[in-house]
């Protein structure tokens, strides 16, 4: 009900009965249905990655005060952001974060739970490193050909049939600390270079030289044509890993702990030799049977 102009009493004609009706009420509705209803409602958060950015790529984790200061002297560029922990009060993380800031680096607190999904033990501090980038296998190739005309020393570490990634970083580990100058792996058939594998090499994989040749059998057969000695570890085998004489330039490989070496790797070997154990036990993890490999290699290479 309502009022005229002469303050008489009015009451709904049928036409404004139709104007206020259902079909009335309800006509915008009907005529923008398929819109989006609430369009100032903020856009979602973009999920950040477990070791990265949005939409970025994953990024390496390298964890520690001492490891860090390291990346951050010698490749800051690599550096895409450190993340140190909230109000930690240790004032050599005080000046690991002036480092940063002098590097040019993003700095960010963030609480102790955060850095331990990134990397453990980290002491305060990760370094998000951007994507290891590997070695294109045409460009070493010629490094390893030209060193063996000239008689130097070459160490060069294969790993094959690995699938768990914290296997597959100790193995970088240990080829770094041994020094490897070549570390090769399949393009397919294994894990890859994941924040896992990062974490579990302790710094070591920015460091390490890692090449994925898209065929790997043809890189240990040019190796092997080139005068490269190939060496296989396995356990089915008479010849005793202390009992060979390694040349100057040698290829080492390893297989996965259940499958072993591939074929198309035993067969190019000059000689497989076998890591002695005890009867009791099975067989050795393949970043350990690596590790006993490359020592005996690097044992008289490395000055204490």
């Amino acid at each position: 009900m309502g009022f005229n102009n002469d303050g008489n009493r009015r009451g709904f004609s049928s036409d404004r009965r139709q104007e206020f009706g259902y079909e009335r009420r309800f006509e915008k509705r009907f005529d923008n249905r398929g819109e989006k209803r609430f369009d100032r409602r903020p856009p979602a958060e973009k999920v950040v990655t477990a070791m990265g950015d949005a939409d970025a790529k994953p990024q390496v984790a390298v964890g520690g005060i001492k490891e860090v200061t390291d990346v951050l002297t010698k490749e800051p560029l690599k550096v895409h952001r450190v993340l140190f922990m909230h109000q930690s009060g240790n004032p050599k993380l005080y000046e690991l974060q002036k480092l940063a800031k002098k590097a040019h680096v993003h700095v960010q607190q963030v609480d102790g739970k955060i850095l331990d999904s990134y990397a453990r033990p980290n002491q305060g501090v990760v370094a998000l490193m951007n994507e290891k980038e590997l070695l294109d296998w045409l460009d070493v190739r010629e490094e390893l050909f030209a060193a063996k005309e000239k008689g130097e020393k070459k160490l060069v570490a294969v790993a094959t049939n690995i699938e768990d990634p914290r296997n597959l970083g100790a193995c970088i580990r240990s080829c770094l600390a041994l020094g490897v100058d070549l570390f090769l792996i399949p393009a397919k058939g294994m894990c890859g270079i994941t924040p896992s594998v990062a974490r579990t090499s302790a710094g070591a994989l920015e460091k390490m030289r890692v090449c994925r040749p898209d065929n790997l059998e043809a890189a240990i057969g040019e190796l092997k044509m080139a005068g490269y000695q190939v060496a296989g570890l396995d356990a089915d085998t008479e010849t005793n890993l202390a009992d060979y004489k390694f040349a100057d330039q040698v290829v080492i490989a390893v297989g996965g702990e259940d499958v072993g070496l591939p074929p198309f790797v035993k067969k190019q070997c000059d000689a497989i030799l076998r890591i002695p154990m005890m009867p009791e036990a099975h067989s050795y993890n393949a970043s350990v049977a690596l590790s006993l490999g490359l020592y005996e290699f690097a044992r008289l290479r490395i000055k204490a």
